[in-house]
This record gives structure tokens, sequence and C-alpha cells, in this order.
């Protein structure tokens, strides 16, 4: 599969090697350019705009401070399947009024902006340093879980078949006015390294 990164930072950098180390072909980005990703490149990876890395996927994570959410290239990313890995935060990105009255959720106002697009609420609870270094085989009790939401089924089983490959179990929290809620910054999942049987029971869920 061909996937697309936007932001190169912690999260965007360390799932791109996940991804390449798997057998797909990445290209990362970030606003400054793809000439400060040449250290990036190889094994799988190289390097372009964000342009150019939002028309290469057929699945683009996005990694960005959350206040240049509407910075995205909407036309490169039509018909694709967009992974929102950002959070909101207020001190960093500014007070957005419907997110601080809980009116909707951050990935709700992201597929606003990308109206055409596949949202997935994904690797936005986890640690880069956790992501790096904590994927294990499927059936190992002690593998730790991503959380996803998504309103497009097909959308959210792709990014779960994904979670699965690179090392970690997908749990699904519905579609993105719930599901999207339980995975923001303050809840109880946010941040937690969990086992499938922690998550349930933070979730207070019996199955998924």
């Amino acid at each position: 599969m061909r996937i697309g990164i936007i932001g190169a930072g912690n999260i965007g950098g360390t799932a791109a090697r996940l991804f390449a180390d798997a057998g797909h072909e990445v290209m990362i980005s970030n606003s400054r350019g793809p000439e400060t990703l040449r250290a990036e490149e190889g094994d799988g990876i190289r390097a372009g705009t964000v342009e150019e890395a939002a028309e290469f996927g057929e699945v683009v994570l996005v990694a960005i401070p959350y206040r240049e959410r509407e910075t995205l290239p909407v036309d490169e990313l039509s018909d694709t399947t967009v992974i929102d890995a950002m959070n909101y935060y207020p001190g960093r990105d500014g007070q957005i009024a419907e997110l601080e009255d809980d009116s909707t959720t951050s990935s709700e106002l992201l597929a606003r902006h990308l109206d055409s697009s596949r949202i997935v609420k994904a690797f936005n609870t986890m640690e880069a340093g956790t992501l790096e270094e904590d994927g294990r085989r499927s059936g190992d009790h002690r593998r730790l879980v991503l959380f996803v939401a998504s309103d497009d089924e097909l959308a959210k089983r792709t990014v779960m078949e994904l979670i699965d490959e690179i090392g970690f179990d997908p749990v699904d929290t519905g579609e993105l006015a719930d599901g999207g809620r339980v995975q923001q910054p303050g809840s109880s999942i946010y941040g937690a390294e969990l086992t499938n049987p922690e998550a349930r029971e933070a979730l207070g869920r019996d199955e998924w």
C-alpha cells in the first residue's frame, strides 16, 4: 500500500518507519519541504512536499499541530482515507469554541475541512516512544492497543489492518462523534498503555 505522512515529528516519523518496515511504500512530508527530510529517506521511505504526499497515499496519516489543520490540501486528499493523529491543545492551538463546549470533536471539525475524505481517528493516544518500541506479534497477551474511530467502516477496517501489521491490537471505539471523543486528551484512555482487556475495562465495554 502507498502511505503518505504529513508531519514528520515524533508520531509521523515513527509511523513512517513502522509502515515501511511492514512492507509499505511511504512518502513523508512536512511544512518545510522535502530537502529537510533527506535523513528520513531509505528503506521504503522517500520525502516529498505535503501536496505530493497527499496525492501519493492511498492512506495518509496527518500528524501536525491541530491549529494547522486547514492548511491540509483538500483536493489532493479527496477520496482518500486520512488518519487523524492530531490532538487539540488550546494552550498551543488557541481556543476553539466548539471544542471548548464539547459540541463536536476535533476529528469532526477536520472532516468539515476535508469534506471529501474518509477520516479515521487513530495514532493520537499513544506516545511515540511506545509506538516505536512496544509493537508485538499477534496473540501476545502483552500486546498494546491503538484506538480507532470513524464514520466510514471500510476506511476504519483498512486502518485497523495497518495497526495489526505494525504490532498493536486495533480497538474500535465507534464513530467520530462518540468514539473520537473518548480518544481526545483528558479521556481515560488518552496516553494510557493498555492491553486489550485493560482497554475494555477502561472503556466500560464487554465486547467490541
